[in-house]
């Protein structure tokens, strides 16, 4: 998957005490080969997996970034502190660079998009410096709330608190402080790497494999695996076409286990009023339908750029003259495919009852 994009000189890994600390939980995990494994160690790495994804997912993404429920402000701070316990930092920072995602995604500014390359996308950009702070500009319903920014700027307490309580527990339940480890090392530092590696497959793989419902101008996809390792969140095509919806299956057949977790929720009266998408707006701007999808038509003219400046640099000068025709004739292109999405636009709009959308923050 090579780059399209290429990243300005301060987009680089650094190495600093985060960068240090992501790498070596990776190599953690391989302890437990010495100091052994309970059984129960993998059914609370199962717990702790299921249970964290579902509060990223539904936690810093539907809601702090997209606002896509309503909940009261206890539910808030404890939603907020429970994400922090999957070590992707705080509420606040993920939020602010997730919207700011949605607001450029795809184009040469993007954070974490493929067309920076894969490792990029998937790791590197969490690694570089230039990404560390919060964006308060972009999430000022939230920043608001100083509970918020406490648990935003003490982003490691949750883990700590976490960690300590799963080697409290495995030494409750193994009587060892090597049995106690070794859950340890499973249940807690295990279940955190491949939660991290299950919830960044969406900006990685997300908008590389899979199928395309709706033509938006990104390249996101609709993946089922992806899906069901990140309780919904693989139903990406869907997400990028009405980013307002609680739930990113729109359809009974597309898995989302975190939407069905917010079910239970609003069952009980912990959060309300759950978005989902109108029923014009999953009529609208249906690829199968003719509407032209001018997000992939895009990515392969950056290609083709790319592809014939490449060559030209391999060649000389020499073919200076139909690198021009080439790029002429795409920009005309480009032009028309764009005029053809917005005729589309309108037509599809005409056709279907006038409906105000509720404002997304």
């Amino acid at each position: 998957m090579s780059a399209t994009f290429k990243r300005a000189p301060d987009e680089k890994i650094n190495l600093r005490v985060g960068t240090v600390v992501f790498t070596i939980m990776h190599f953690v995990p391989l302890i437990a080969i010495y100091t052994g494994v309970h059984w129960s160690a993998w059914i609370i790495m199962a717990v702790l997996y299921f249970s964290r994804v579902f509060f990223l997912t539904a936690g810093y993404h539907r809601y702090f970034s997209h606002r896509s429920y309503r909940m009261g402000r206890v539910m808030q701070f404890l939603m907020g502190f429970a994400g922090t316990t999957a070590v992707q930092k705080g509420p606040l920072w993920w939020a602010a660079h997730h919207r700011h995602h949605h607001k450029h995604s795809d184009d040469t500014v993007d954070v974490h998009s493929p067309k920076r390359g894969f490792w990029w996308s998937h790791t590197g950009w969490i690694m570089c410096k230039k990404y560390e702070k919060t964006q308060q500009d972009l999430i000022p319903d939230f920043v608001k709330f100083p509970e918020l920014r406490f648990i935003d700027k003490h982003d490691w307490i949750g883990p700590l608190l976490l960690g300590v309580s799963v080697w409290g527990l495995g030494y409750l339940i193994t009587g060892t402080g090597v049995g106690a480890w070794g859950i340890t090392l499973i249940g807690f530092f295990l279940s955190t790497v491949l939660t991290w590696h299950s919830t960044f497959t969406v900006n990685s793989l997300a908008h590389v494999f899979g199928r395309r419902r709706f033509a938006t101008t990104d390249t996101s996809r609709n993946n089922l695996w992806i899906a069901l390792a990140t309780g919904g969140e693989g139903w990406h095509n869907n997400h990028h076409h009405y980013p307002g919806a609680a739930c990113q299956g729109f359809y009974w057949y597309e898995i989302d286990t975190s939407y069905y977790g917010l079910k239970l929720l609003s069952w009980v009266g912990l959060v309300k009023g759950l978005r989902r998408p109108p029923a014009h707006i999953l009529e609208k701007h249906v690829i199968k339908k003719g509407a032209a999808d001018l997000g992939m038509f895009q990515t392969h003219w950056e290609r083709a750029v790319k592809a014939l400046a490449d060559a030209q640099t391999r060649a000389g000068d020499v073919a200076s003259d139909q690198k021009l025709a080439i790029e002429e004739l795409m920009a005309n292109t480009r032009a028309r495919i764009e005029e053809l999405a917005r005729a589309s636009a309108d037509k599809a709009v005409a056709m279907l009852p006038q409906q105000e959308l509720e404002p997304v923050s």
